[in-house]
């Protein structure tokens, strides 16, 4: 099986794979999905995702890897940000052009902050998008919405991820209720915009530097969605290497609104819900402490310093 092969028949995949026709090499894939290298008889490689053994009692969700196939072209149909193409999507796995790692510089920190504010310019017909979203592991409702961004945002990104967290047990009645306090003054908090492009789960983990020395976006939850979650999110975590100069890039590129540092804590309380609701309470006072900041309205972690 050689690449052309595959993309004229990427039905075949699945039988080659357990056949063990195709060299497959384990690799780091996240925590979702298992992830192998595949290379093939001419020498390309894909990068592959499947559905782990280990839940094999809960099988694939619908549309789950057919979500993350439609949001990688949507995201590569604008031309900006360097994204893998879609080789094979089918219900049971993806494959990926391979891309090859390498080490981050100042200068492709920079190029990336520029391509991503091109790649949020490109813009989204409506809040949500016109395929079933997933986040992780979560089902997340892309629903086509005209919003208001700030109603759209507690509707769909906030609540459904508070209610998960609430039922696991993940957070405690303090912090659902700094929760619901968000939630209820969202429109107060300022930076409505129109829909932007946004990779929507754009934690830092999920930027990959490759050999070409660009940075390559992987694992979207994309949609039409506000650019300052995609900002505030590659703020988690540490944030990404050359963080300063990515930001001072893409501001370059397209200045953010008034307030956007103060907004940094309610951006990042959608994917720090996410996390409790798939990770339970090690991510609690997380929650809590980005409810509480966009309470203040004061930014407790900040994009830019």
């Amino acid at each position: 099986m050689d690449l052309a092969y595959l993309r004229a028949h990427p039905e075949h995949l699945p039988t080659f794979l357990t056949h063990q026709r195709i060299r497959e090499t384990p690799v780091a894939g996240g925590d979702v999905c298992a992830a192998s290298r595949l290379t093939l008889d001419d020498g390309h490689s894909v990068f592959a995702k499947t559905w782990p053994a280990e839940r094999a009692g809960r099988p694939v969700p619908e549309g789950f890897f057919a979500a993350e196939a439609a949001g990688l072209r949507w995201l590569r149909e604008a031309g900006a940000v360097a994204v893998p193409d879609v080789v094979v999507a089918l219900p049971e796995l993806l494959a990926l052009d391979w891309v090859e790692p390498g080490e981050p510089t100042p200068e492709a920190a920079e190029r990336f902050g520029r391509e991503l504010a091109a790649l949020h310019r490109a813009g989204a017909p409506a809040f949500g998008a016109e395929w079933a979203g997933f986040v992780g592991a979560l089902p997340q409702d892309n629903t086509p919405d005209d919003g208001p961004w700030p109603a759209w945002f507690a509707r769909r990104r906030l609540l459904p991820y508070l209610r998960m967290s609430v039922d696991s047990g993940a957070l405690t009645a303090a912090e659902t209720a700094l929760v619901e306090q968000v939630v209820e003054r969202v429109g107060e908090f300022g930076g409505d915009e129109p829909p932007a492009r946004v990779h929507g789960d754009l934690w830092p983990g999920n930027v990959l530097w490759g050999a070409d020395e660009r940075a390559w976006l992987v694992d979207p939850a994309a949609h039409g969605g506000h650019r300052e979650t995609d900002l505030a999110q590659l703020a988690l975590f540490g944030g990404p290497p050359h963080h300063e100069r990515i930001m001072a890039a893409y501001r370059e590129a397209w200045p953010l609104a008034d307030g956007w540092r103060e907004r940094v804590p309610l951006h990042q309380l959608h994917l720090l819900l996410v996390h409790t609701a798939l990770f339970g309470a090690a991510y609690r006072d997380a929650v809590g402490a980005a409810a509480r900041d966009t309470l203040r309205g004061a930014g407790r972690a900040t994009v830019e310093r």
